[in-house]
């Protein structure tokens, strides 16, 4: 038996076929889309499914990066998917790696898989958890990589706070302690506070 699928780390969520040699287009969710292709340890999920279906194991032959409106994005290419109908069986799965099969990131830096669920606070304040991470998009769909990913913030009231994830306003990062420490400007939470 595999891992439970709260032990995996998507990677990769499949979008749909593109071109027509079997490659997929997919929504990059990692920083290292260089070591994809030829990775041992790379598996398929469903995220609809049931927890009690297996990761099944696939292999990336290549990936690159496309330019233009998917700019942000990666094309793959899987071992034994040829062809266009092959690619549309496999658009909406998860590409995922065993969450110790990840690769080591640098000192004050975090996966976005491991900032979920972190208590976040603006010096000794609570402010709330963070629920997820966003990353923004043009219009197109492309992700801008310059702009700073968003924390989703649920605050103690149950509203909404996003919150720019930036160098400059991080103090810590206690993984461990699931906690993050920031020192965010004044008026900032009460601006981005949504509904």
């Amino acid at each position: 038996m595999l891992e439970s699928l709260s032990s995996w780390v998507v990677l990769a969520h499949l979008l749909r076929p593109q071109g027509r040699k079997g490659e997929l287009l997919a929504e990059l969710l990692t920083d290292f889309p260089d070591r994809l292709a030829g990775r041992k340890g790379l598996f398929l999920t469903d995220p609809e499914a049931s927890n009690h279906q297996e990761p099944r194991a696939v292999e990336v032959l290549s990936a690159w990066l496309p330019v233009g409106r998917n700019r942000g994005r990666i094309v793959l290419q899987f071992a034994g998917i040829e062809s266009i109908s092959a690619a549309e069986t496999m658009a909406g799965l998860d590409l995922v790696v065993c969450e110790e099969d990840r690769i080591p990131i640098e000192e004050g830096s975090a996966y976005v898989s491991d900032l979920v669920g972190c208590k976040l606070f603006d010096n000794s304040v609570t402010i709330g958890v963070v629920t997820d991470v966003q990353f923004l998009t043009a219009p197109d769909g492309a992700r801008l990589d310059e702009a700073a990913p968003l924390l989703v913030i649920e605050a103690l009231d149950h509203s909404e706070i996003l919150i720019p994830f930036v160098k400059a306003f991080i103090q810590q990062i206690d993984l461990p302690g699931r906690k993050l420490l920031m020192n965010l400007p004044a008026g900032l939470i009460d601006v981005n506070r949504q509904g």
